[in-house]
């Protein structure tokens, strides 16, 4: 095991692939002699040259037309979009030609590509570089959506990402850049559409993704010692595929949920988990499943007004005290 911080883990998953696979090329804006504006594929360039580590112009539409023509013709491109928000910019492509291709053309082209792009807050970049946008791309038929929130997921997920025979939206929450973890040696690949339960509880199933799993650790720790609810906390790491098997297992342990989402309160994530569950294990449930969110407003960039509207640790732990009174 290496200690690796997060950026660098997406580094690594990376090189891993390149060094496998000759097809893999990385191209998007500042990531070749830059490294990245977030620094996280630094010595990519040298490690591979030119033609496979491409620096692009600034237009989302050029990156993304060209991983997917580069795609149709049997490479398996890795595409940065810089901030997730830019995808609005390039959606088109997304949703209407990345996403259908397969099935509009009966399954007689496939596109193995991957979309990474830095998403959600705590950076302070204000309204339009700041937004959590997994629930947009959840939405669209025909796209994988991952979002991990250890380095050791984002280089085994990645890996798995690249290896897919379908397009891949791989969210990278820019907050947890320089958190640093365990990642495995060598070759590493994990899978996708698995959730991880990362503590078991008997009063409540808190279900998370990327930096929200760290609130919500975080969060069940003080509501054991301070007012012993214990809280199992599921890290759902992949949208789609999304792993029912595992959320319904744990919300019937506890018979409660409750989602924490970066994404603005309307058509979040957890709407839909909560209407699984519901559907699924009605019976099974003690109580109302509780959505805690951001609000649907633009997000600041006031540090104070930003913090206050990202769920916090003592929002989680508000929250679900209150519901378990």
């Amino acid at each position: 095991m290496a200690e690796l911080t997060y950026r660098e883990a997406v580094a690594a998953g990376i090189a891993q692939e390149m060094e496998r696979d000759e097809r893999v090329v990385f191209l998007g804006e500042d990531v070749a002699h830059a490294g990245g504006v977030f620094k996280a594929t630094v010595g990519l360039l040298d490690k591979f040259g030119p033609k496979r580590v491409r620096d692009c112009p600034i237009s989302e539409q050029a990156i993304l037309g060209a991983a997917m023509g580069a795609a149709m013709t049997g490479l398996r491109p890795i595409a940065e979009i810089m901030f997730s928000d830019f995808l609005a910019v390039c959606w088109d492509i997304v949703a209407n030609e990345i996403a259908k291709m397969r099935y509009m053309t009966n399954g007689q082209i496939a596109l193995p590509l991957v979309i990474r792009t830095a998403n959600g807050a705590g950076s302070r970049f204000g309204a339009q570089h700041s937004q959590s946008v997994e629930n947009w791309a959840m939405a669209v038929p025909g796209i994988k959506v991952v979002a991990p929130a250890f380095p050791a997921d984002v280089k085994g997920l990645l890996a798995a990402a690249v290896r897919d025979p379908d397009p891949v939206l791989f969210f990278e929450q820019k907050s947890l850049y320089a958190m640093k973890g365990e990642v495995p040696d060598g070759e590493y690949v994990d899978v996708l559409g698995k959730a991880r339960v990362l503590r078991e509880g008997r009063d409540c199933t808190v279900v998370a993704l990327a930096a929200m799993v760290h609130r919500s650790l975080a969060a069940a720790e003080i509501l054991e010692k301070e007012h012993g609810i214990s809280c199992t906390v599921v890290d759902v790491r992949s949208l789609v595929p999304l792993d029912t098997q595992t959320i319904l297992s744990e919300v019937v342990k506890t018979g409660r949920l409750v989602t924490v989402e970066e994404n603005p309160r309307l058509c979040g994530w957890g709407a839909e988990i909560a209407s699984i569950v519901a559907d699924e294990c009605f019976w099974d449930l003690d109580g109302p499943i509780v959505r805690i969110t951001t609000p649907h407003v633009p997000l600041p960039s006031a540090d104070q007004l930003e913090d206050n509207t990202i769920p916090s640790v003592e929002r989680i732990v508000k929250t679900i005290r209150e519901k378990m009174d």
